[in-house]
């Protein structure tokens, strides 16, 4: 029998077990990431926003989403979504899209206007991302231009975001 999945907003408390899991699912690697860069600007303790999720069954974490307030050439309103991780065990099974849908409803109850991130829009389309135009939304570091899209929570968003994504 399955176990019930609970889909919540992260606690602090929740910080050491998705960093464990980062860990497993990712490895060091990750920190050289561009996404990485840019949070690192953020001030110390602001690692769980209020628009952070996990899922979780029982006595285990099954996935966890990462959202972080950003701005986009000085702009608030913006925020940036990764990393999406799910524990290797429970891959394929809905709960990456699960939580970035819920994720997505809390931040444009929230008054978020835009959300970006660096991915494959092959996977990131279902959920309503797409590409945005090449060098209108930049990174602090190296990223694939194809890889930048977004999702607008508010009609016209993207045309009122340009420029380069900082930590808020």
């Amino acid at each position: 029998m399955l176990a019930k999945t609970l889909y919540r907003p992260i606690a602090p408390e929740d910080v050491p077990l998705v960093s464990a899991l980062h860990d497993r699912v990712f490895g060091p690697g990750r920190f050289a990431r561009t996404a990485y860069r840019i949070r690192e600007q953020m001030e110390a303790g602001s690692w769980a926003s209020r628009f952070c999720r996990l899922a979780a069954a029982e006595d285990h974490l099954v996935a966890a989403l990462r959202m972080s307030e950003v701005t986009i050439g000085g702009k608030p309103g913006a925020v940036l979504l990764g990393p999406l991780v799910v524990a290797p065990e429970h891959a394929n099974q809905g709960h990456g899209r699960a939580l970035i849908r819920e994720a997505l409803d809390a931040a444009k109850a929230g008054g978020v206007r835009i959300v970006i991130l660096v991915g494959d829009e092959s996977y990131y389309g279902r959920v309503g991302f797409k590409r945005v135009p090449p060098g209108a939304i930049t990174m602090p570091g190296p990223v694939d231009p194809a890889r930048v899209l977004a999702v607008e929570l508010a009609d016209g968003a993207l045309a009122d975001y340009s420029g380069l994504v900082a930590g808020r």
